[in-house]
């Protein structure tokens, strides 16, 4: 495959990105790579296809000369609620809509010499992804007055709001194309050592925020300001050790990724406008349990805590409302650092047919405290399972596909209004399921 056919691969691939909606691990996918997605996403120390860039940027060496281009259908079921408000015009529900979403996903690798190889990595992040028709609340009552406490409600007079007492629609969308050349390199026959720079672009947008601009320090960028970009960069590194015939260790680590500033978005994000990717890292096993089954277990750590527009909560400044949207020390989304365990198993049931399993189990980044702004952002999944295959073609050519149903979970707690009400804003409750299937075509050059 020349150079010419890898570059119009790769940005179809990058073309497909805009509607990522990944709400998995946090905002991270359970998986990267179709074969990684079917065995719960256990691939720190497997070499199966070209995803090191986003796994372990030393399995690439081990992989040889190919390419791998996929889709995964992705459709995730989002709802918030809000019940036992005393003052009743707060009562009411929405289910987001957009829940349909086409995740590409790319790689190449070439071998250089016998040791050392150099790839490319394409994939995405997402997950703050919401969109609630407005209308749920009526005229009236809190929303339309504050509570007497200095809220900023909108007025809309004779109209509606939306379950955050603003106008219209509401909702996020946070989107993270990452491009990660890789550098993999056999330090002996056994070991391997890999990196790869990371190459980020990331577009927000945000609706329906306007009862807020009363906490922002700058109300004119808070929301409803269309789509904004940003770039950044970032560095994973990491290492694969085949220990004996049956066992092989693997370890990556990336850097937080530094990106530009949300500019448009500077009154509701920490840090003016600052949305970071978390540093992260993995570990994992693969024991070949026998000629055919393979066993993988991953452990993988997030850590969104050291993002301040994501780890921040958004309770602790009490009743202070003005100025506590997007300084450094403002108000974020409260998630917590999320710890993964990830399970896979693959079999070789014949020459052409190879069969996957997973599960993976995380703690959900989100809790109680800060369920009203994760509203827009519901990422509260902690339990995935997965099914897969690949089928191999003639000339070198395979098929994969990969199936993940994630069980739905929710959290409850008391709505961030009974702060400025005297408490009479009732709860509120967000909750999410979701199922992806995927097709992947991969080709040994």
């Amino acid at each position: 495959m020349n150079k010419q056919k890898i570059l119009v691969l790769a940005l179809v691939a990058g073309g497909f990105v805009s509607p990522l909606a990944h709400a998995t691990n946090g905002y991270f996918s359970h998986g990267y790579g179709m074969k990684a997605k079917g065995m719960g996403g256990a691939a720190t120390a497997m070499a199966n296809d070209t995803f090191g860039g986003a796994n372990n940027p030393a399995s690439m060496v081990w992989v040889g000369s190919r390419v791998d281009i996929g889709v995964d259908w992705f459709k995730p079921i989002r709802s918030s609620e809000r019940s036992g408000a005393g003052d009743p015009t707060m009562n009411g529900a929405a289910n987001s809509d957009s829940n349909d979403f086409a995740i590409p996903e790319f790689g190449y690798n070439r071998m250089i010499n016998p040791n050392m190889s150099l790839g490319m990595t394409v994939y995405g992040n997402g997950g703050m992804n919401t969109d609630y028709a407005g209308g749920q609340l009526p005229f009236g009552g809190t929303c339309a007055n504050g509570g007497g406490t200095g809220f900023n409600p909108v007025q809309v007079a004779g109209g509606t709001y939306n379950l955050l007492c603003g106008d219209g629609r509401l909702g996020v969308d946070m989107m993270q194309l990452i491009v990660a050349p890789t550098v993999s390199y056999k330090i002996n026959e056994t070991h391997s050592i890999g990196v790869s720079p990371l190459l980020g672009y990331q577009r927000f947008k945000a609706e329906g925020l306007q009862a807020f601009s009363g906490f922002s320090a700058d109300a004119a960028n808070l929301t409803n300001k269309g789509y904004d970009n940003a770039t950044g960069y970032g560095v994973r590194v990491g290492w694969l050790g085949k220990v004996s015939d049956m066992v092989t260790l693997g370890a990556a680590y990336s850097t937080e990724m530094n990106y530009s500033k949300f500019d448009k978005y500077k009154g509701l994000f920490a840090e003016q406008g600052g949305f970071n990717t978390p540093e992260n890292w993995n570990l994992g096993i693969a024991v070949k349990a026998t000629p055919q089954a393979t066993i993988a277990v991953d452990y993988q750590q997030i850590n969104y805590s050291g993002i301040n527009s994501v780890g921040n909560p958004s309770t602790s400044l009490g009743a202070v409302i003005a100025s506590t949207l997007g300084p450094s020390n403002g108000r974020g989304f409260g998630w917590g650092d999320t710890r993964v365990v990830k399970l896979g198993a693959e079999y070789n049931y014949s020459d052409a047919l190879t069969l996957r399993a997973g599960y993976s189990q995380n703690n959900n980044p989100i809790t109680s405290r800060d369920v009203t702004f994760n509203i827009i952002a519901p990422g509260v999944i902690t339990t995935h399972y997965t099914l897969g295959f690949t089928y191999t073609l003639a000339n070198k050519s395979e098929l994969t596909m990969a199936y993940m149903h994630a069980r739905e979970n929710s959290v409850t707690g008391s709505s961030l209004f009974n702060t400025w009400t005297g408490n009479t804003s009732g709860a509120e409750k967000i909750k999410m399921y979701q199922n992806s299937l995927g097709i992947a075509y991969g080709r040994k050059m």
